[in-house]
């Protein structure tokens, strides 16, 4: 699964899981540190106003304490005794206010309670407070967090109880952890953000490289890195220009080698077109065993002048000729290129595509579409029809034929020099005329591809991007 993310995407993915790592930690450390704070912080105020208003209930019950004589073996104390005409109701209601929910006094094996049911409390809580321990516990009551305190008031047996609400503690606590999380969160998308920034500024040599590599796979043979300088990549740039410029050098004198080649067979190739043309003016004077062979000789003449046109044509292309451009209308110009070469008129123009113009290379262009009709006339059974319409990058130009069609394995290597569709039945497209195809559609920024026709044969798809003039 990782291997089908993106380099970038993997950079990203670990700052951001850094990131929700680190926050997740920190998170979870102030969340313990903070909420161990605030619990311990709300126990002891409440056990204090607790402890405060059952010391004033015991002065307003019992009056200020006695103090305790000594003897000759210990400190005797008096128990305090209820004063008279007191009422416990009255003395609890004089409590001073505070956040208490609930007040309650267990007091001479009575209760006495102001608001709240002492049987909410806990058997055990209760125990423990009338034997003089001081208690707290979190409990609810009513469906809501309480803490339940209670304190000794002095004599044993009796005691104080209050609870406070938590609701109040609980709703803090809440909006923190949505706050951590949140923060968690954000975090992390400011890690992915970082991540991406980061991965962007490291992978722009990278990138540099790519699309260099482009631009030489594409025949811009004399793309370069800029990065020669560069301490980190200083040595693939320079391999990778050193490798570039030894390729473009490869292609020239290659293209040097074909055209000198082209050029030194013109002329016994005209010698020899000349002698065909004589021989096959006095036809009528040969005898019939020979006119056979000699149609022959002549069509594999004709074969190979195309051959050579075709050489000197990509010779040119290979060594740089950058052409020249002019405003073209793209119906007249494939009209006439393909009605020429079919000998017929096999053209139709959609209205809509009439007025399309491009800047293009007149030749080049001309030269597309007259290898197309002529691929079609030559080895697909005749050109079934030309068409041009609006559409695609700007304007669509496709080229039917009658033949047995181009398997789906063979339409890429149709395009590569003296390639053939191996297994489309015939061979189709020996020689260079479709590389030439294909090269002066990528000149012209275009894309060609193959696809079937409609009620059989191969349909040649060009696309180019035109304009209305």
């Amino acid at each position: 699964m990782l291997g089908r993310v993106t380099l970038r995407g993997r950079v990203m993915l670990a700052y951001g899981l850094l990131a929700l790592g680190l926050s997740t930690v920190l998170s979870i450390v102030t969340w313990n540190v903070v909420s161990d704070y605030l619990v311990q912080q709300r126990e002891a105020a409440a056990e204090t106003i607790t402890a405060d208003n059952g010391a004033a209930l015991r002065y307003g019950l019992f009056g200020p304490p006695e103090p305790c004589r000594p003897s000759h073996e210990r400190v005797e104390c008096e128990s305090p005794t209820l004063e008279r005409g007191v009422s416990v109701m009255e003395v609890m209601n004089s409590l001073p206010s505070t956040d208490a929910a609930a007040t309650m006094l267990y007091l001479q094996d009575h209760w006495y309670a102001m608001t709240g049911k002492p049987s909410d409390l806990p058997p055990d809580l209760i125990q423990s407070a009338i034997s003089g321990k001081v208690v707290q516990r979190r409990i609810e009551v009513g469906g809501q967090p309480v803490l339940a305190v209670g304190v000794p008031i002095g004599r044993q047996g009796d005691a104080f109880f209050e609870w406070h609400p938590l609701s109040s503690l609980d709703e803090t606590l809440q909006q923190m952890k949505i706050t951590l999380i949140a923060a968690a969160i954000a975090t992390a998308l400011v890690g992915l953000a970082v991540g991406r920034l980061a991965s962007t500024l490291a992978l722009r040599p990278l990138a540099e490289l790519t699309r260099v590599a482009d631009a030489v796979a594409r025949g811009k043979l004399d793309a370069r890195l800029r990065a020669e300088n560069d301490k980190d990549l200083g040595g693939l740039a320079r391999s990778f220009n050193q490798t570039a410029a030894d390729l473009e050098r490869r292609v020239a004198a290659d293209a040097r080698f074909a055209g000198d080649v082209s050029h030194e067979l013109r002329t016994p190739l005209m010698t020899m077109l000349n002698s065909m043309q004589l021989i096959q003016n006095h036809r009528a004077e040969l005898p019939a065993a020979v006119r056979e062979p000699v149609e022959l000789l002549g069509d594999d003449l004709d074969r190979f002048r195309r051959l050579v046109i075709d050489l000197l044509e990509i010779s040119r292309d290979d060594g740089g000729d950058r052409g020249s451009r002019e405003i073209v209308r793209i119906a007249d110009l494939v009209r006439a290129a393909a009605d020429a070469t079919a000998g017929r008129e096999v053209t139709v123009v959609e209205p809509e595509a009439e007025a399309l113009t491009l800047n293009a290379d007149k030749r080049r262009l001309e030269r597309v579409i007259a290898n197309l009709v002529e691929n079609a006339e030559d080895h697909a059974g005749g050109c079934k029809g030309v068409g041009v319409e609006a559409g695609g990058l700007g304007v669509v130009i496709t080229v039917d034929d009658a033949g047995p069609g181009i398997a789906v394995e063979d339409r890429t290597r149709v395009f590569e020099r003296f390639g053939r569709g191996e297994t489309s039945g015939r061979g189709r497209g020996v020689g260079l005329g479709l590389a030439i195809v294909a090269r002066h559609v990528q000149w012209h920024h275009g894309t060609i591809q193959v696809t079937d026709r409609p009620g059989g044969g191969a349909r040649f798809v060009v696309e180019l991007p035109a304009k209305i003039s």
